[in-house]
């Protein structure tokens, strides 16, 4: 059943102001013709006077407008989309990517292999909204995010959030938000949301709990020199985006994370968060997560230490499955060495006036040219290395957002040199499969061995199936056994 159509759970989660259903569903008030998130601090209204929608783009086709209290818009996105793998969930992935600004709904429908009338007929059943209604929700939040935090001109902001005329722009906000583009600037005076020159600073919301150390511990302890680094508190890196790249700064704090984004072109604003929330695991549902993993009598003490942990993903999967694959049975040090060397040899170099970062990891396209030669490997792995990223740069592997899990699997598995463990691995942290597990993997192994659990990788995966669907947030826990750096959150520089 889907959440919005459980109308008694609905009502529950309003009058309790229950922040944890943010992002699952969303309250339209029949009286006032405005639409909130369940957690909206403002009096509940009475139950026959509400309506629920499963999407923010449903609720606008409705005719209802954004509550200006609680911005429902700006809520975490339903966590559905990260644990699913069907084709809805993997259109609203490519959606949040930008896929329809970039090409429209065709291009949306060829990523996914189907007919545009199927995707907008999955859509419409669903969410209650077509592809193109998505895409204008978005758009609409990007617009308000980029005139309450930057100075940009008017037109400017309608350009970069990627409406295709000013008059649109400003029906859609005034639409939406029941003020004119002006007033919400006016609104929102501006106060301390612009960051440094050129960037723009926003704030990041999840679902708490959120346990940080091991989410910012890991990115910072495998971070490849030039292109991540952690500094005065924050986990930057560069980002390689649709219209450009850019450089952001993730700073933790106690009820949100803290991003600043500096872009060559604002028009991948609505990419680069998205990418930045998956990284982050931000529409994870801790709760759904903790519930299960912590009625194991094993894992309960685990979960009860650390309540919330996120899987650490990616902003690009190519990315990660190459770091992969240069990570396979070496130490966290000789992959970051590895990755750091073919990132000063073959990535783009770039500007960066707030800290220490000089390149763009390599596109696929030049680690492909440069073949076996472009790493200091036993030749096995060299030959692996050259079938991976030639398969990538061809595009017979799709590992993005929109991919197909059980087809990206298979297709991985039949390189040579990509055993299960680096299958698994880059479905976790590439492509955000929530139930990916490294049975095989030697800190597992280790933490089973610790806590009384099967070591063999055999026995564990029997073991680990009651953990499912989140045996990769169980995988978090068993790794928070061991004693190494990913499991910190880094007090100093590096």
């Amino acid at each position: 059943m889907q959440a919005h159509s459980d109308t008694e759970r609905c009502v529950r989660a309003v009058q309790s102001k229950d922040a944890r259903f943010d992002g699952w569903f969303f309250t339209a008030v029949l009286t006032t013709r405005i639409y909130c998130r369940p957690s909206c601090p403002v009096v509940p209204p009475k139950p026959e006077h509400m309506r629920f929608y499963p999407s923010a783009a449903a609720a606008q086709q409705a005719g209802f407008r954004a509550c200006k209290r609680c911005r429902p818009d700006a809520s975490p996105g339903s966590p559905e989309w990260d644990v699913r793998a069907d084709v809805v969930a993997r259109a609203m992935r490519l959606i949040s990517d930008g896929v329809i600004d970039a090409g429209g709904v065709p291009a949306l429908a060829s990523r996914l292999g189907y007919s545009v009338r199927q995707v907008e007929r999955l859509l419409q059943a669903e969410l209650g909204a077509g592809p193109l209604a998505l895409a204008r929700a978005q758009r609409a939040q990007t617009a308000r995010l980029l005139i309450e935090t930057t100075a940009l001109p008017l037109g400017d902001v309608a350009f970069a959030a990627g409406f295709a005329s000013i008059r649109t722009f400003n029906d859609t906000v005034r639409e939406v938000f029941a003020l004119t583009p002006s007033q919400l600037r006016q609104r929102a005076g501006r106060g301390d949301a612009v960051a440094a020159a050129g960037a723009i600073a926003l704030r990041l919301p999840f679902r708490a709990p959120l346990f940080q150390d091991n989410l910012f511990g890991h990115l910072v302890a495998t971070a490849v020199p030039g292109v991540e680094e952690w500094r005065d508190g924050a986990y930057r890196r560069t980002l390689r985006l649709p219209h450009g790249h850019g450089i952001v700064a993730l700073r933790p704090a106690p009820d949100h994370i803290g991003c600043q984004l500096a872009l060559t072109d604002l028009r991948d604003l609505a990419s680069a968060i998205s990418r930045c929330r998956r990284l982050l695991d931000l529409d994870a549902d801790p709760v759904a997560v903790g519930d299960l993993l912590g009625a194991d009598e094993v894992l309960a003490p685990l979960v009860a230490k650390a309540p919330g942990r996120r899987v650490p993903r990616t902003v690009d999967p190519e990315e990660f499955a190459v770091r992969a694959l240069l990570g396979q049975q070496v130490s966290t040090g000789a992959a970051r060495t590895h990755a750091g060397r073919l990132a000063a040899r073959l990535g783009e170099q770039v500007a960066d006036s707030g800290g220490g970062l000089t390149r763009l990891f390599p596109a696929m396209p030049a680690l492909a040219a440069a073949g076996q030669d472009a790493v200091a490997m036993p030749r096995s792995r060299r030959a692996s290395f050259a079938a991976l990223t030639a398969a990538l740069a061809e595009g017979k592997i799709d590992l993005s957002v929109g991919a197909d899990w059980t087809e990206a699997r298979l297709r991985l598995g039949q390189l040579p040199g990509i055993g299960d463990w680096t299958v698994q691995v880059i479905a976790m942290r590439g492509l955000g499969d929530p139930d990916a597990f490294t049975a095989g993997d030697l800190g597992v192994r280790t933490a089973a061995r610790e806590l009384g659990l099967p070591a063999t990788p055999a026995a564990l995966a029997g073991r680990a199936a009651a953990w499912r669907p989140w045996r990769a947030y169980a995988t978090q826990y068993l790794w928070a056994v061991i004693s190494h750096d990913i499991n910190k959150l880094p007090a100093t520089n590096e």
